[in-house]
């Protein structure tokens, strides 16, 4: 039974490596297949009537374009003629001679065929037109008809009104395409500049750059212009192009080419495709592009059948090529997999044995050295380990002896101590001495219980006596302990922001050490006369309710390599030597216990601590920001 599991296995792993190998020639021939096949019918053999889609879409884009390039125009030639010296005075005391002389040279000179300007009352004072033998002349203002966009740009009294534009009727038959621009005097609307193309200049050259014949149609369907027959705008073809007005109301709102019929004019098809005339926000209209029938000569198209066999033919010699190949890989390949179990499951002592001259062979003798080297190094990791071991036992055991055998001389010396403090009042040099050696006692009780705090979070001894805790009522505690090192250093410390976090249940004595180490921290790295910061709030993070505290400071801040390693025991940052001493001294040393003592007992209440810092710096003062979360049971907060 163990037998013929072995061998499914390996004749499953056979079959998996042999699909891996074939898998991909064969996805490749597939998608070339494909390709190839999608290249004959479509590219080559494609429809007329497909690739005259094509040209009349791109015919269209072009036509978009070059209007876009004509509205640039007029907007350059518009500014420049409002923001001419004279013209905005001499159009609001309608001055039409010297606008005349003003205007004139501007329309030779930017290539402007028409260029009208009117007052804020909306009366036309002059009308230039450069006709199409160059000259440029000064038509009767009174004459010109204006289109309704000057009228609601002047009325509407805003010089920050932007270009209007559209297609108007300036004579019988003879339309324009305009744009009108404000013309202001001390942020006051005296005036509109209009400068307008007729559609007999600007659809020769649409046909030029689109490579197709244009037609434009006005509000009510009627064709206004076309380049059909040479240009001619006979009235009788304009209305035989026309479209109806429901048509027309359709196309309006279009925002694609939308096909058309095919149509004959003078013995010739022609195929077209509409859209809506648009520049900016303004709908100007609708236009049609228009390409011959016989636009595209429709390539001879190759035996479609002849390239399905030819590629299925393809498909079937890489199968079996890759075939002949994963049965060349797939033996040794094997091999080196039954090793590689082998090995996971801890026997090092087993080798691929394949000594073939290939890339297999060289990975399988590579696979057996590295194999050789793990053995090694595994053994020697075990012994290291051992004694690694044995030496951190040690270090507990000795942290725990020496915690408990120094406590009883030292509280020998405190309470000497403290009897000479007594009989000394009177002296004043003796009462300060024995002050010392009661200070310094303190200390190192303080060091000597941090000490034993670290071995029980070492061995998992500590244990909690949860209560509902306050937190504002632990900060008391730690703004008493602190009070004279802050008034010292003349530090800010704040902790308002804690007095409505609700309660939570936890042990009050460790979360006194919690926040005390970490307020000592924070006052030890931060310079005199800065400021700390306690605030904390009650966050949902991933569906629970969680209590976070965060200590921040603006002292010296830490650097990133440090931010993992302050956690660890004895750890210390910068020179050790350098350091001063003192709970409350700046840069002052320690054991490096403290951090390490938080870290454990926050998450032996199940939460965590982390730091955030910009970085290292004891001149510009980056700061610091310690966050404490811990979970809230069900009725936290009562």
């Amino acid at each position: 039974m163990m037998g013929g599991s072995v061998r499914w296995i390996h004749l499953d792993i056979k079959m998996s490596i042999r699909v891996k190998v074939i898998f991909p020639y064969l996805i490749l021939t597939l998608l070339v297949a494909v390709t190839g096949v999608y290249v004959v019918t479509r590219l080559v053999a494609s429809s007329l009537g497909e690739r005259l889609t094509n040209q009349l879409l791109e015919s269209g884009r072009v036509v978009s374009d070059g209007l876009t390039r004509q509205e640039i125009k007029h907007v350059e030639v518009g500014r420049i003629v409002a923001n001419t010296v004279g013209v905005s005075e001499a159009l609001e005391t309608e001055d039409q001679q010297k606008l005349s002389e003003l205007v004139k040279p501007l329309a030779a000179g930017l290539d402007a065929e028409n260029i009208i300007l009117v007052n804020a009352a909306g009366k036309p004072l002059v009308n230039i037109t450069r006709l199409p033998d160059g000259r440029v002349q000064d038509s009767p203002a009174q004459q010109a008809s204006i289109p309704a966009a000057v009228l609601r740009l002047v009325s509407s009294k805003d010089p920050q009104t932007p270009p209007q534009r559209g297609i108007w009727e300036q004579q019988a038959d003879n339309y324009y395409y305009f744009t009108v621009l404000p013309v202001t005097q001390d942020d006051r609307l005296v005036g509109a500049v209009l400068v307008g193309a007729s559609l007999d200049t600007i659809l020769p050259y649409l046909k030029s750059v689109a490579l197709a014949d244009i037609i434009v149609y006005g509000n009510n369907g009627q064709a206004l212009g076309t380049t059909l027959r040479g240009g001619e705008q006979d009235p009788d073809k304009l209305e035989a192009l026309s479209i109806t007005e429901s048509e027309y109301v359709r196309l309006a709102v279009a925002k694609d080419l939308v096909g058309g019929e095919n149509f004959s004019v003078d013995g010739r098809w022609y195929s077209l495709a509409r859209s809506s005339l648009r520049v900016g926000n303004d709908h100007l209209g609708v236009f049609a592009v228009v390409l011959p029938m016989d636009f595209v000569i429709q390539p001879g198209v190759a035996s479609r059948n002849y390239y399905i066999l030819l590629y299925a033919a393809a498909m079937i010699a890489v199968v079996a090529i890759g075939f002949l190949i994963s049965r060349l890989i797939v033996n040794p390949l094997s091999s080196l997999v039954n090793t590689s179990q082998a090995i996971s499951k801890g026997d090092l002592s087993l080798r691929t044995g394949i000594k073939s001259k290939d890339e297999i062979g060289w990975l399988a003798n590579a696979f057996d050295d590295m194999t050789a080297n793990l053995q090694e190094r595994t053994s020697e990791l075990e012994r290291t380990y051992q004694i690694l071991e044995q030496m951190d036992k040690t270090k507990t055991t000795f942290i725990q002896v020496s915690g408990h055998e120094l406590r009883s001389p030292l509280t020998v010396v405190q309470g000497y101590a403290q009897m000479l403090r007594e009989k000394t009042k009177e002296d004043a040099y003796l009462h300060s001495l024995s002050t010392g050696i009661l200070d310094g006692t303190d200390r190192m009780k303080e060091i000597l219980n941090n000490m034993l705090v670290v071995s029980r979070i070492d061995s998992d001894a500590l244990r909690l006596a949860p209560d509902w805790t306050r937190l504002k009522d632990i900060f008391r505690r730690v703004r008493k302990t602190f009070q004279d090192g802050l008034d010292e250093r003349k530090l800010t410390l704040e902790t308002d922001q804690v007095d409505n976090v609700p309660m939570f249940l936890a042990d009050p004595d460790l979360m006194y050490q919690v926040f005390y180490h970490l307020t000592m921290n924070a006052i030890k790295y931060t310079p005199d006369g800065g400021r700390i910061v306690v605030s904390g709030q009650q966050i949902s993070q991933n569906g629970r309710k969680e209590l976070e505290v965060i200590v921040e400071d603006n002292g010296i801040g830490i650097a990133d390599e440090y931010k993992n390693s302050i956690f660890e025991k004895f750890f210390q940052t910068g020179e050790v030597l350098l350091h001063s001493t003192g709970k409350t001294k700046f840069k002052g040393g320690g054991p490096g216990l403290g951090l390490a003592i938080v870290r454990g007992i926050v998450e032996a209440h199940h939460g965590h601590v982390w730091v955030e810092s910009v970085g290292h710096n004891e001149e510009t003062f980056p700061g610091s920001k310690f966050y404490v979360r811990l979970p809230l049971d069900e009725g936290s907060g009562q």
